[in-house]
């Protein structure tokens, strides 16, 4: 699932192809929103909260979400999809540019002063002029007895995390993915790092948590179970982790470098 830097740098796209444009072309290409008609509105702005794309027009919110697959293409008239047609879910076209959805994993169209119905839900987002680094603690500091693996990907708690930057952290941070967040030593520099991570990677296509964008050496963990740790050499382990055992998520980490909590007695 794409992380909240690759959502930032989408809406940032969408921003600067299509608003302050009139929409010549509206097309939304799903069941429910299949007879709503965009065209001959202003695009105001896209922005992004925490995974999602917030698209305004006019008095309307298009929501719009990447989940697994999806992705946003803009480009001028003329210019051949590089995504099969019937994968598309949204396109929008002005005079100059033409943006096309592929495989989104959520549409919807809203008042836009309905939005909070759609992403109110979410914590602070990491990525937002909004940040907030003490209601996001307090957020997370609410259940001190969950996993930090859990909270971190929980966007209720802060907005942007994917398993990716929770598994990259919690390794620079030297800790276990089966950490309490009540045992974590320092949870206000864990997240400030975080956020920092996130950030910087926000301004650049090719992320990178250990310094270098050369293929194969940008992550310390992920993708990486049974490799050794690049630190001490120790072979990483991998396991599925959620609260839900419907919707496990791959965690990945050094015994070694972040050794596992010590059970109470």
């Amino acid at each position: 699932m794409p992380e909240g830097d690759t959502v930032f740098r989408t809406a940032q796209k969408l921003h600067e192809g299509l608003s302050g444009q009139v929409l010549t072309v509206s097309d939304l290409r799903v069941p429910q929103h299949a007879t709503a008609d965009l065209t001959g509105l202003v695009v105001d702005e896209t922005v992004s909260r925490g995974k999602h794309l917030l698209t305004r027009v006019g008095p309307w919110t298009l929501r719009t979400h990447l989940r697994m697959e999806g992705v946003w293409h803009v480009h001028p008239h003329g210019t051949r999809w590089r995504r099969p047609g019937h994968s598309a879910r949204v396109v929008l076209e002005t005079a100059e540019r033409q943006a096309v959805g592929f495989w989104l994993g959520m549409v919807d169209l809203v008042p836009r002063d309905a939005e909070d119905t759609l992403v109110g839900h979410l914590g602070p987002d990491l990525l937002g002029p909004d940040w907030d680094l003490e209601l996001a603690l307090q957020n997370l500091r609410a259940k001190p007895d969950r996993e930090v693996f859990n909270a971190l990907l929980d966007q209720r708690n802060l907005a942007g995390f994917g398993t990716e930057y929770t598994n990259e952290l919690l390794f620079v941070m030297g800790q276990h993915p089966r950490t309490h967040v009540g045992e974590v030593k320092d949870l206000r520099r864990m997240i400030s790092r975080g956020q920092q991570m996130i950030s910087v990677n926000s301004t650049r296509w090719e992320r990178s948590f250990t310094g270098s964008t050369r293929p194969g050496q940008d992550h310390w963990v992920m993708f990486r179970g049974g490799r050794p740790c690049r630190r001490c050499g120790t072979r990483l382990l991998e396991a599925d982790i959620g609260d839900d055992p419907v919707r496990q998520r791959n965690a990945f980490w050094c015994p070694h470098c972040q050794p596992a909590p010590v059970p109470e007695l």
